[in-house]
């Protein structure tokens, strides 16, 4: 799953992404707070493999990407839009390959620019990256080659306040960074940086006017950030394996980033610090119940600004939701299971 897969709509309603066998499923709000509506398919009923990425734009429109099997031994992207969570989304369709044809390559990433068009990210079989943009009037523009090479093949891509795409990559020589220098442009090469990275655990977020800011774990274990121009800072040490979710939000008052990872221990972390000022410092506090190994969190705000955090376990199993309570600091209502039935 690449990107935060718990949403708000355009209609303030929340939906969550999850992976199932051979398919992608959704879960939305009937109304603020729930319950909830049962899962429902996404984009028809192609089959996929299970990989996901997640994007949303300025308009509250979701864009999925996911792989999908063509001929043995073959694969192709696809891209869906889900415009309310409620509503059904659109049928999946084909994308193409960043080498026109071949096996997967790496699992993509979407970020949506601000006149709502779509760009997929995904490493090609040079081991630099691809990608293929949404064009003004409708369908698809051709692959184009970013370069870059030896690189992992988890991308973290994301729309900055100006509303234009940037995307960071991460090998063994350290982190990439492109970016788009005008509306509707292709994404060039900024920047690279020599650092240690963990495969698997970059996440990108907005963070001021100027830029965007890279979270990741280096080899050591320590989660660190990164904004292009400077030098990657330590955060704390990692609380868990996986990436982490990141939010821009308000707390007490405050312009924070809030950061929530799966831990060691099996239950959920949180941490906040103010935003772009990882001097002050951060350290975690866990919540809710034990988890299975390889659950996921993901972060977001309600219709009425409310902190949101959901954790699942792998698959379509275990989900759980948890709000910020109507008082000071970061305390968090009870954990709610919604892996009960319909309308929990």
């Amino acid at each position: 799953m690449n990107g935060d897969w718990l949403r708000r709509g355009r209609d303030g309603r929340l939906s969550v992404y999850l992976l199932s066998d051979d398919a992608v499923l959704c879960r939305a709000e009937r109304g603020p707070g729930g319950p909830w509506d049962a899962p429902r398919t996404v984009g028809g009923d192609q089959r996929l493999h299970p990989v996901l990425a997640v994007g949303q734009g300025a308009d509250g429109y979701t864009h999925l990407v996911s792989w999908r099997p063509t001929v043995p031994g073959e694969a192709g992207l696809v891209h869906s839009t889900h415009f309310r969570p409620r509503l059904a989304a659109l049928d999946w369709n084909p994308i193409g390959h960043p080498d026109k044809k071949g096996d997967r390559t790496g699992a993509p990433a979407v970020a949506v620019d601000a006149e709502g068009r779509a760009h997929v990210f995904v490493r090609n079989k040079g081991g630099g990256v691809s990608m293929t943009g949404q064009k003004e009037k409708g369908g698809w523009g051709p692959w184009h080659d970013l370069k870059g090479r030896e690189l992992y093949e988890d991308l973290a891509a994301v729309t900055g306040e100006s509303g234009r795409v940037e995307l960071f990559a991460a090998g063994p020589e350290g982190i990439w960074h492109w970016r788009q220098e005008e509306a509707g442009a292709r994404p060039v090469l900024q920047e690279a940086v020599e650092t240690p990275v963990r495969p698997g655990t970059l996440r990108a977020l907005a963070t001021s006017p100027e830029a965007c800011t890279l979270f990741f774990t280096d080899t050591s274990g320590d989660l660190c950030a990164w904004r292009p121009g400077g030098k990657p800072r330590t955060l704390l040490a990692a609380a868990g394996p996986g990436p982490v979710s990141a939010l821009r939000c308000e707390l007490d008052g405050h312009d924070c980033t809030l950061l929530a990872q799966g831990a060691a221990s099996g239950r959920v972390a949180f941490a906040a610090y103010p935003t772009e000022d990882e001097a002050a410092g951060a350290w975690w506090t866990e919540s809710g119940p034990r988890l299975p190994p390889g659950a996921l969190v993901s972060l977001a705000e309600d219709e009425n600004g409310r902190v949101v955090a959901a954790s699942r376990a792998p698959g379509a199993g275990e989900l759980r939701i948890t709000r910020r309570k109507a008082e000071a600091g970061l305390a968090l209502e009870a954990w709610r299971d919604l892996s009960g039935p319909p309308g929990a």
